[in-house]
């Protein structure tokens, strides 16, 4: 099968919204600060953003708790985010551990991590859909160690089921990936060593 470039996808539809001179709303799933950063200074040119905290994979609490912070702290400093606000959904663990029972051994990026993505990107649908957002997306794709086939056709295949649209994007591609970096330093944040469940942890 051939792998579609969503980064086209997406760089076709900003063309389309540029001339017609108008900005979506867009709900936008964030995992933390680092990699919602160079997102939003993206995303914000072209669309109304609001950000959709919801992570209850992330463990332990604090780390929960710190990363939120972080994120809060982002959208207070980053000039693109001005007037940007952020939803956070609920932190219910027990929801990520019921949702991956049988595949806590999995080796990283294998069916756990699929079963994380369509968890959180339900949510994002869901609340996209009750907020009458246009659009639904993740920064997800952002990271070099995610899977952004898999992402990508998860959120369209969720946006069907709810009616909802999926922004399809690959946010690593053209240096975003360096420039989350580059913001990372830039705002001194918080980077975490691990994706956030217990079972991607690296000692």
């Amino acid at each position: 099968m051939i792998k579609r470039n969503f980064q086209q996808e997406l760089n076709e539809l900003i063309a389309q919204l540029s001339q017609e001179q108008r900005k979506p709303k867009l709900l936008l799933h964030s995992c933390c600060a680092p990699c919602s950063s160079y997102c939003i200074e993206y995303l914000s040119q072209y669309f109304e953003l609001t950000i959709f905290f919801y992570n209850p994979n992330i463990h332990p609490k604090a780390e929960y708790e710190k990363r939120l912070s972080w994120q809060n702290y982002l959208l207070e400093e980053l000039p693109a985010a001005k007037n940007i606000t952020l939803i956070a959904g609920e932190y219910i663990p027990e929801t990520f551990f019921t949702k991956i029972k049988g595949w806590e051994t999995e080796k990283e990026g294998g069916k756990r991590c699929e079963v994380c993505y369509s968890m959180r990107l339900e949510e994002s649908a869901k609340t996209a859909k009750v907020g009458l957002f246009d659009y639904f997306s993740t920064v997800l794709t952002i990271s070099p160690h995610k899977n952004a086939q898999t992402i990508n056709i998860l959120g369209e295949e969720i946006g069907k089921k709810y009616g909802i649209k999926f922004l399809t994007a690959d946010f690593k591609k053209n240096n975003g990936y360096l420039q989350s970096l580059n913001l990372c330093k830039t705002y001194n944040l918080y980077r975490q060593n691990y994706c956030g469940c217990t079972f991607s942890q690296v000692d």
